[in-house]
């Protein structure tokens, strides 16, 4: 009777385990991230988009963005250890030791990129790896501890799944996908910023130089406003270039006066807890856009 009772006790400890690794993939934000690369598959052609790319390439990107998340926890567990926010991670818990994250980042980051390449095409796969490096290594293990505009240069490799998702599909560049680059880059800052705001005493804590704490909240509000303007800005380029039709417009200029209505508000009218209000707004803006995109992609083309 003792091997029966053994194994029915290693079940809660598989279980704890397996989600610790998937905790560390950051599902939330690489879900949002996916979105953007199937917006990106699907703006590419003007039909259905063929079920490999599309299968593969979801596979394959969402692979390798969860080890570059993966990677993040590991070289953050200091600090994440000390910040109300993160010290509930894996890693500072200690659920997870330091060398199996990396094998584990490195194994998903592998198999990601061998889908990518033998699957989709080789463009994708080394595209997809660059931005891996460009997030986990220069933006988390430099730029994040170096500079204030660490999010802003950094916020290059997180604004590349669109992109991604039309090469998967043509297996080349385009500007139109370059104009989806460029608003989740402009997007970026304002999203960050709100949210070093609220935690501006733990970036503090650990020396991170994040906006608020080198330059001070009222300077970051109104960079935050400002951004919102030139995000605006940014998603009316699509509509510029013949990309997209009426649907988005609409939808892309009410998000965009709400955007910069909750900034102005954190300026001007701030109050507790405005900070992670703009924050999660942000997100949600982000997610509308993009189905406004693909709303008007098959509505209007």
């Amino acid at each position: 009777m003792a091997k029966p009772l053994s194994i029915t006790r290693s079940l809660p400890t598989f279980s704890v385990t397996w989600r610790a690794y998937f905790e560390m993939t950051k599902p939330k934000v690489v879900a949002l991230m996916l979105l953007t690369v199937l917006v990106g598959m699907c703006l590419a052609v003007p039909n259905a988009v063929p079920v490999q790319p599309l299968l593969a390439g979801m596979l394959g990107i969402a692979m390798m963005a969860g080890s570059a998340a993966a990677l993040n926890h590991l070289i953050d567990r200091r600090i994440d250890g000390l910040m109300a926010r993160t010290y509930n991670r894996p890693l500072p818990k200690g659920r997870i030791s330091a060398t199996r994250a990396l094998i584990f980042a490195a194994s998903l980051g592998s198999l990601g990129f061998i889908v990518l390449y033998s699957l989709v095409n080789p463009l994708t796969a080394w595209l997809t790896f660059a931005s891996l490096i460009g997030y986990a290594l220069v933006y988390t293990a430099y730029l994040k501890r170096a500079t204030s505009q660490n999010i802003v240069i950094g916020g290059l490799a997180g604004a590349m799944p669109p992109l991604l998702g039309w090469m998967a599909v043509t297996n080349e560049f385009h500007g139109h996908a370059l104009l989806l680059v460029i608003i989740i880059f402009t997007w970026t800052p304002p999203h960050f910023w709100a949210l070093a705001i609220h935690r501006r005493a733990e970036y503090a804590k650990v020396d991170i130089p994040m906006l608020p704490v080198t330059h001070g909240v009222e300077f970051t509000k109104t960079c935050i406003l400002l951004y919102t303007v030139l995000l605006a800005i940014a998603c009316l380029l699509p509509v510029l270039v013949g990309m997209c039709g009426p649907v988005y417009f609409v939808s892309s200029s009410l998000l965009s006066t709400g955007f910069i209505y909750k900034a102005w508000q954190l300026k001007y009218r701030d109050h507790d807890g405005l900070a992670m209000q703009v924050f999660r707004f942000s997100i949600y803006h982000l997610m509308l856009l993009f189905m406004a995109l693909l709303l008007d992609h098959y509505l209007w083309s």
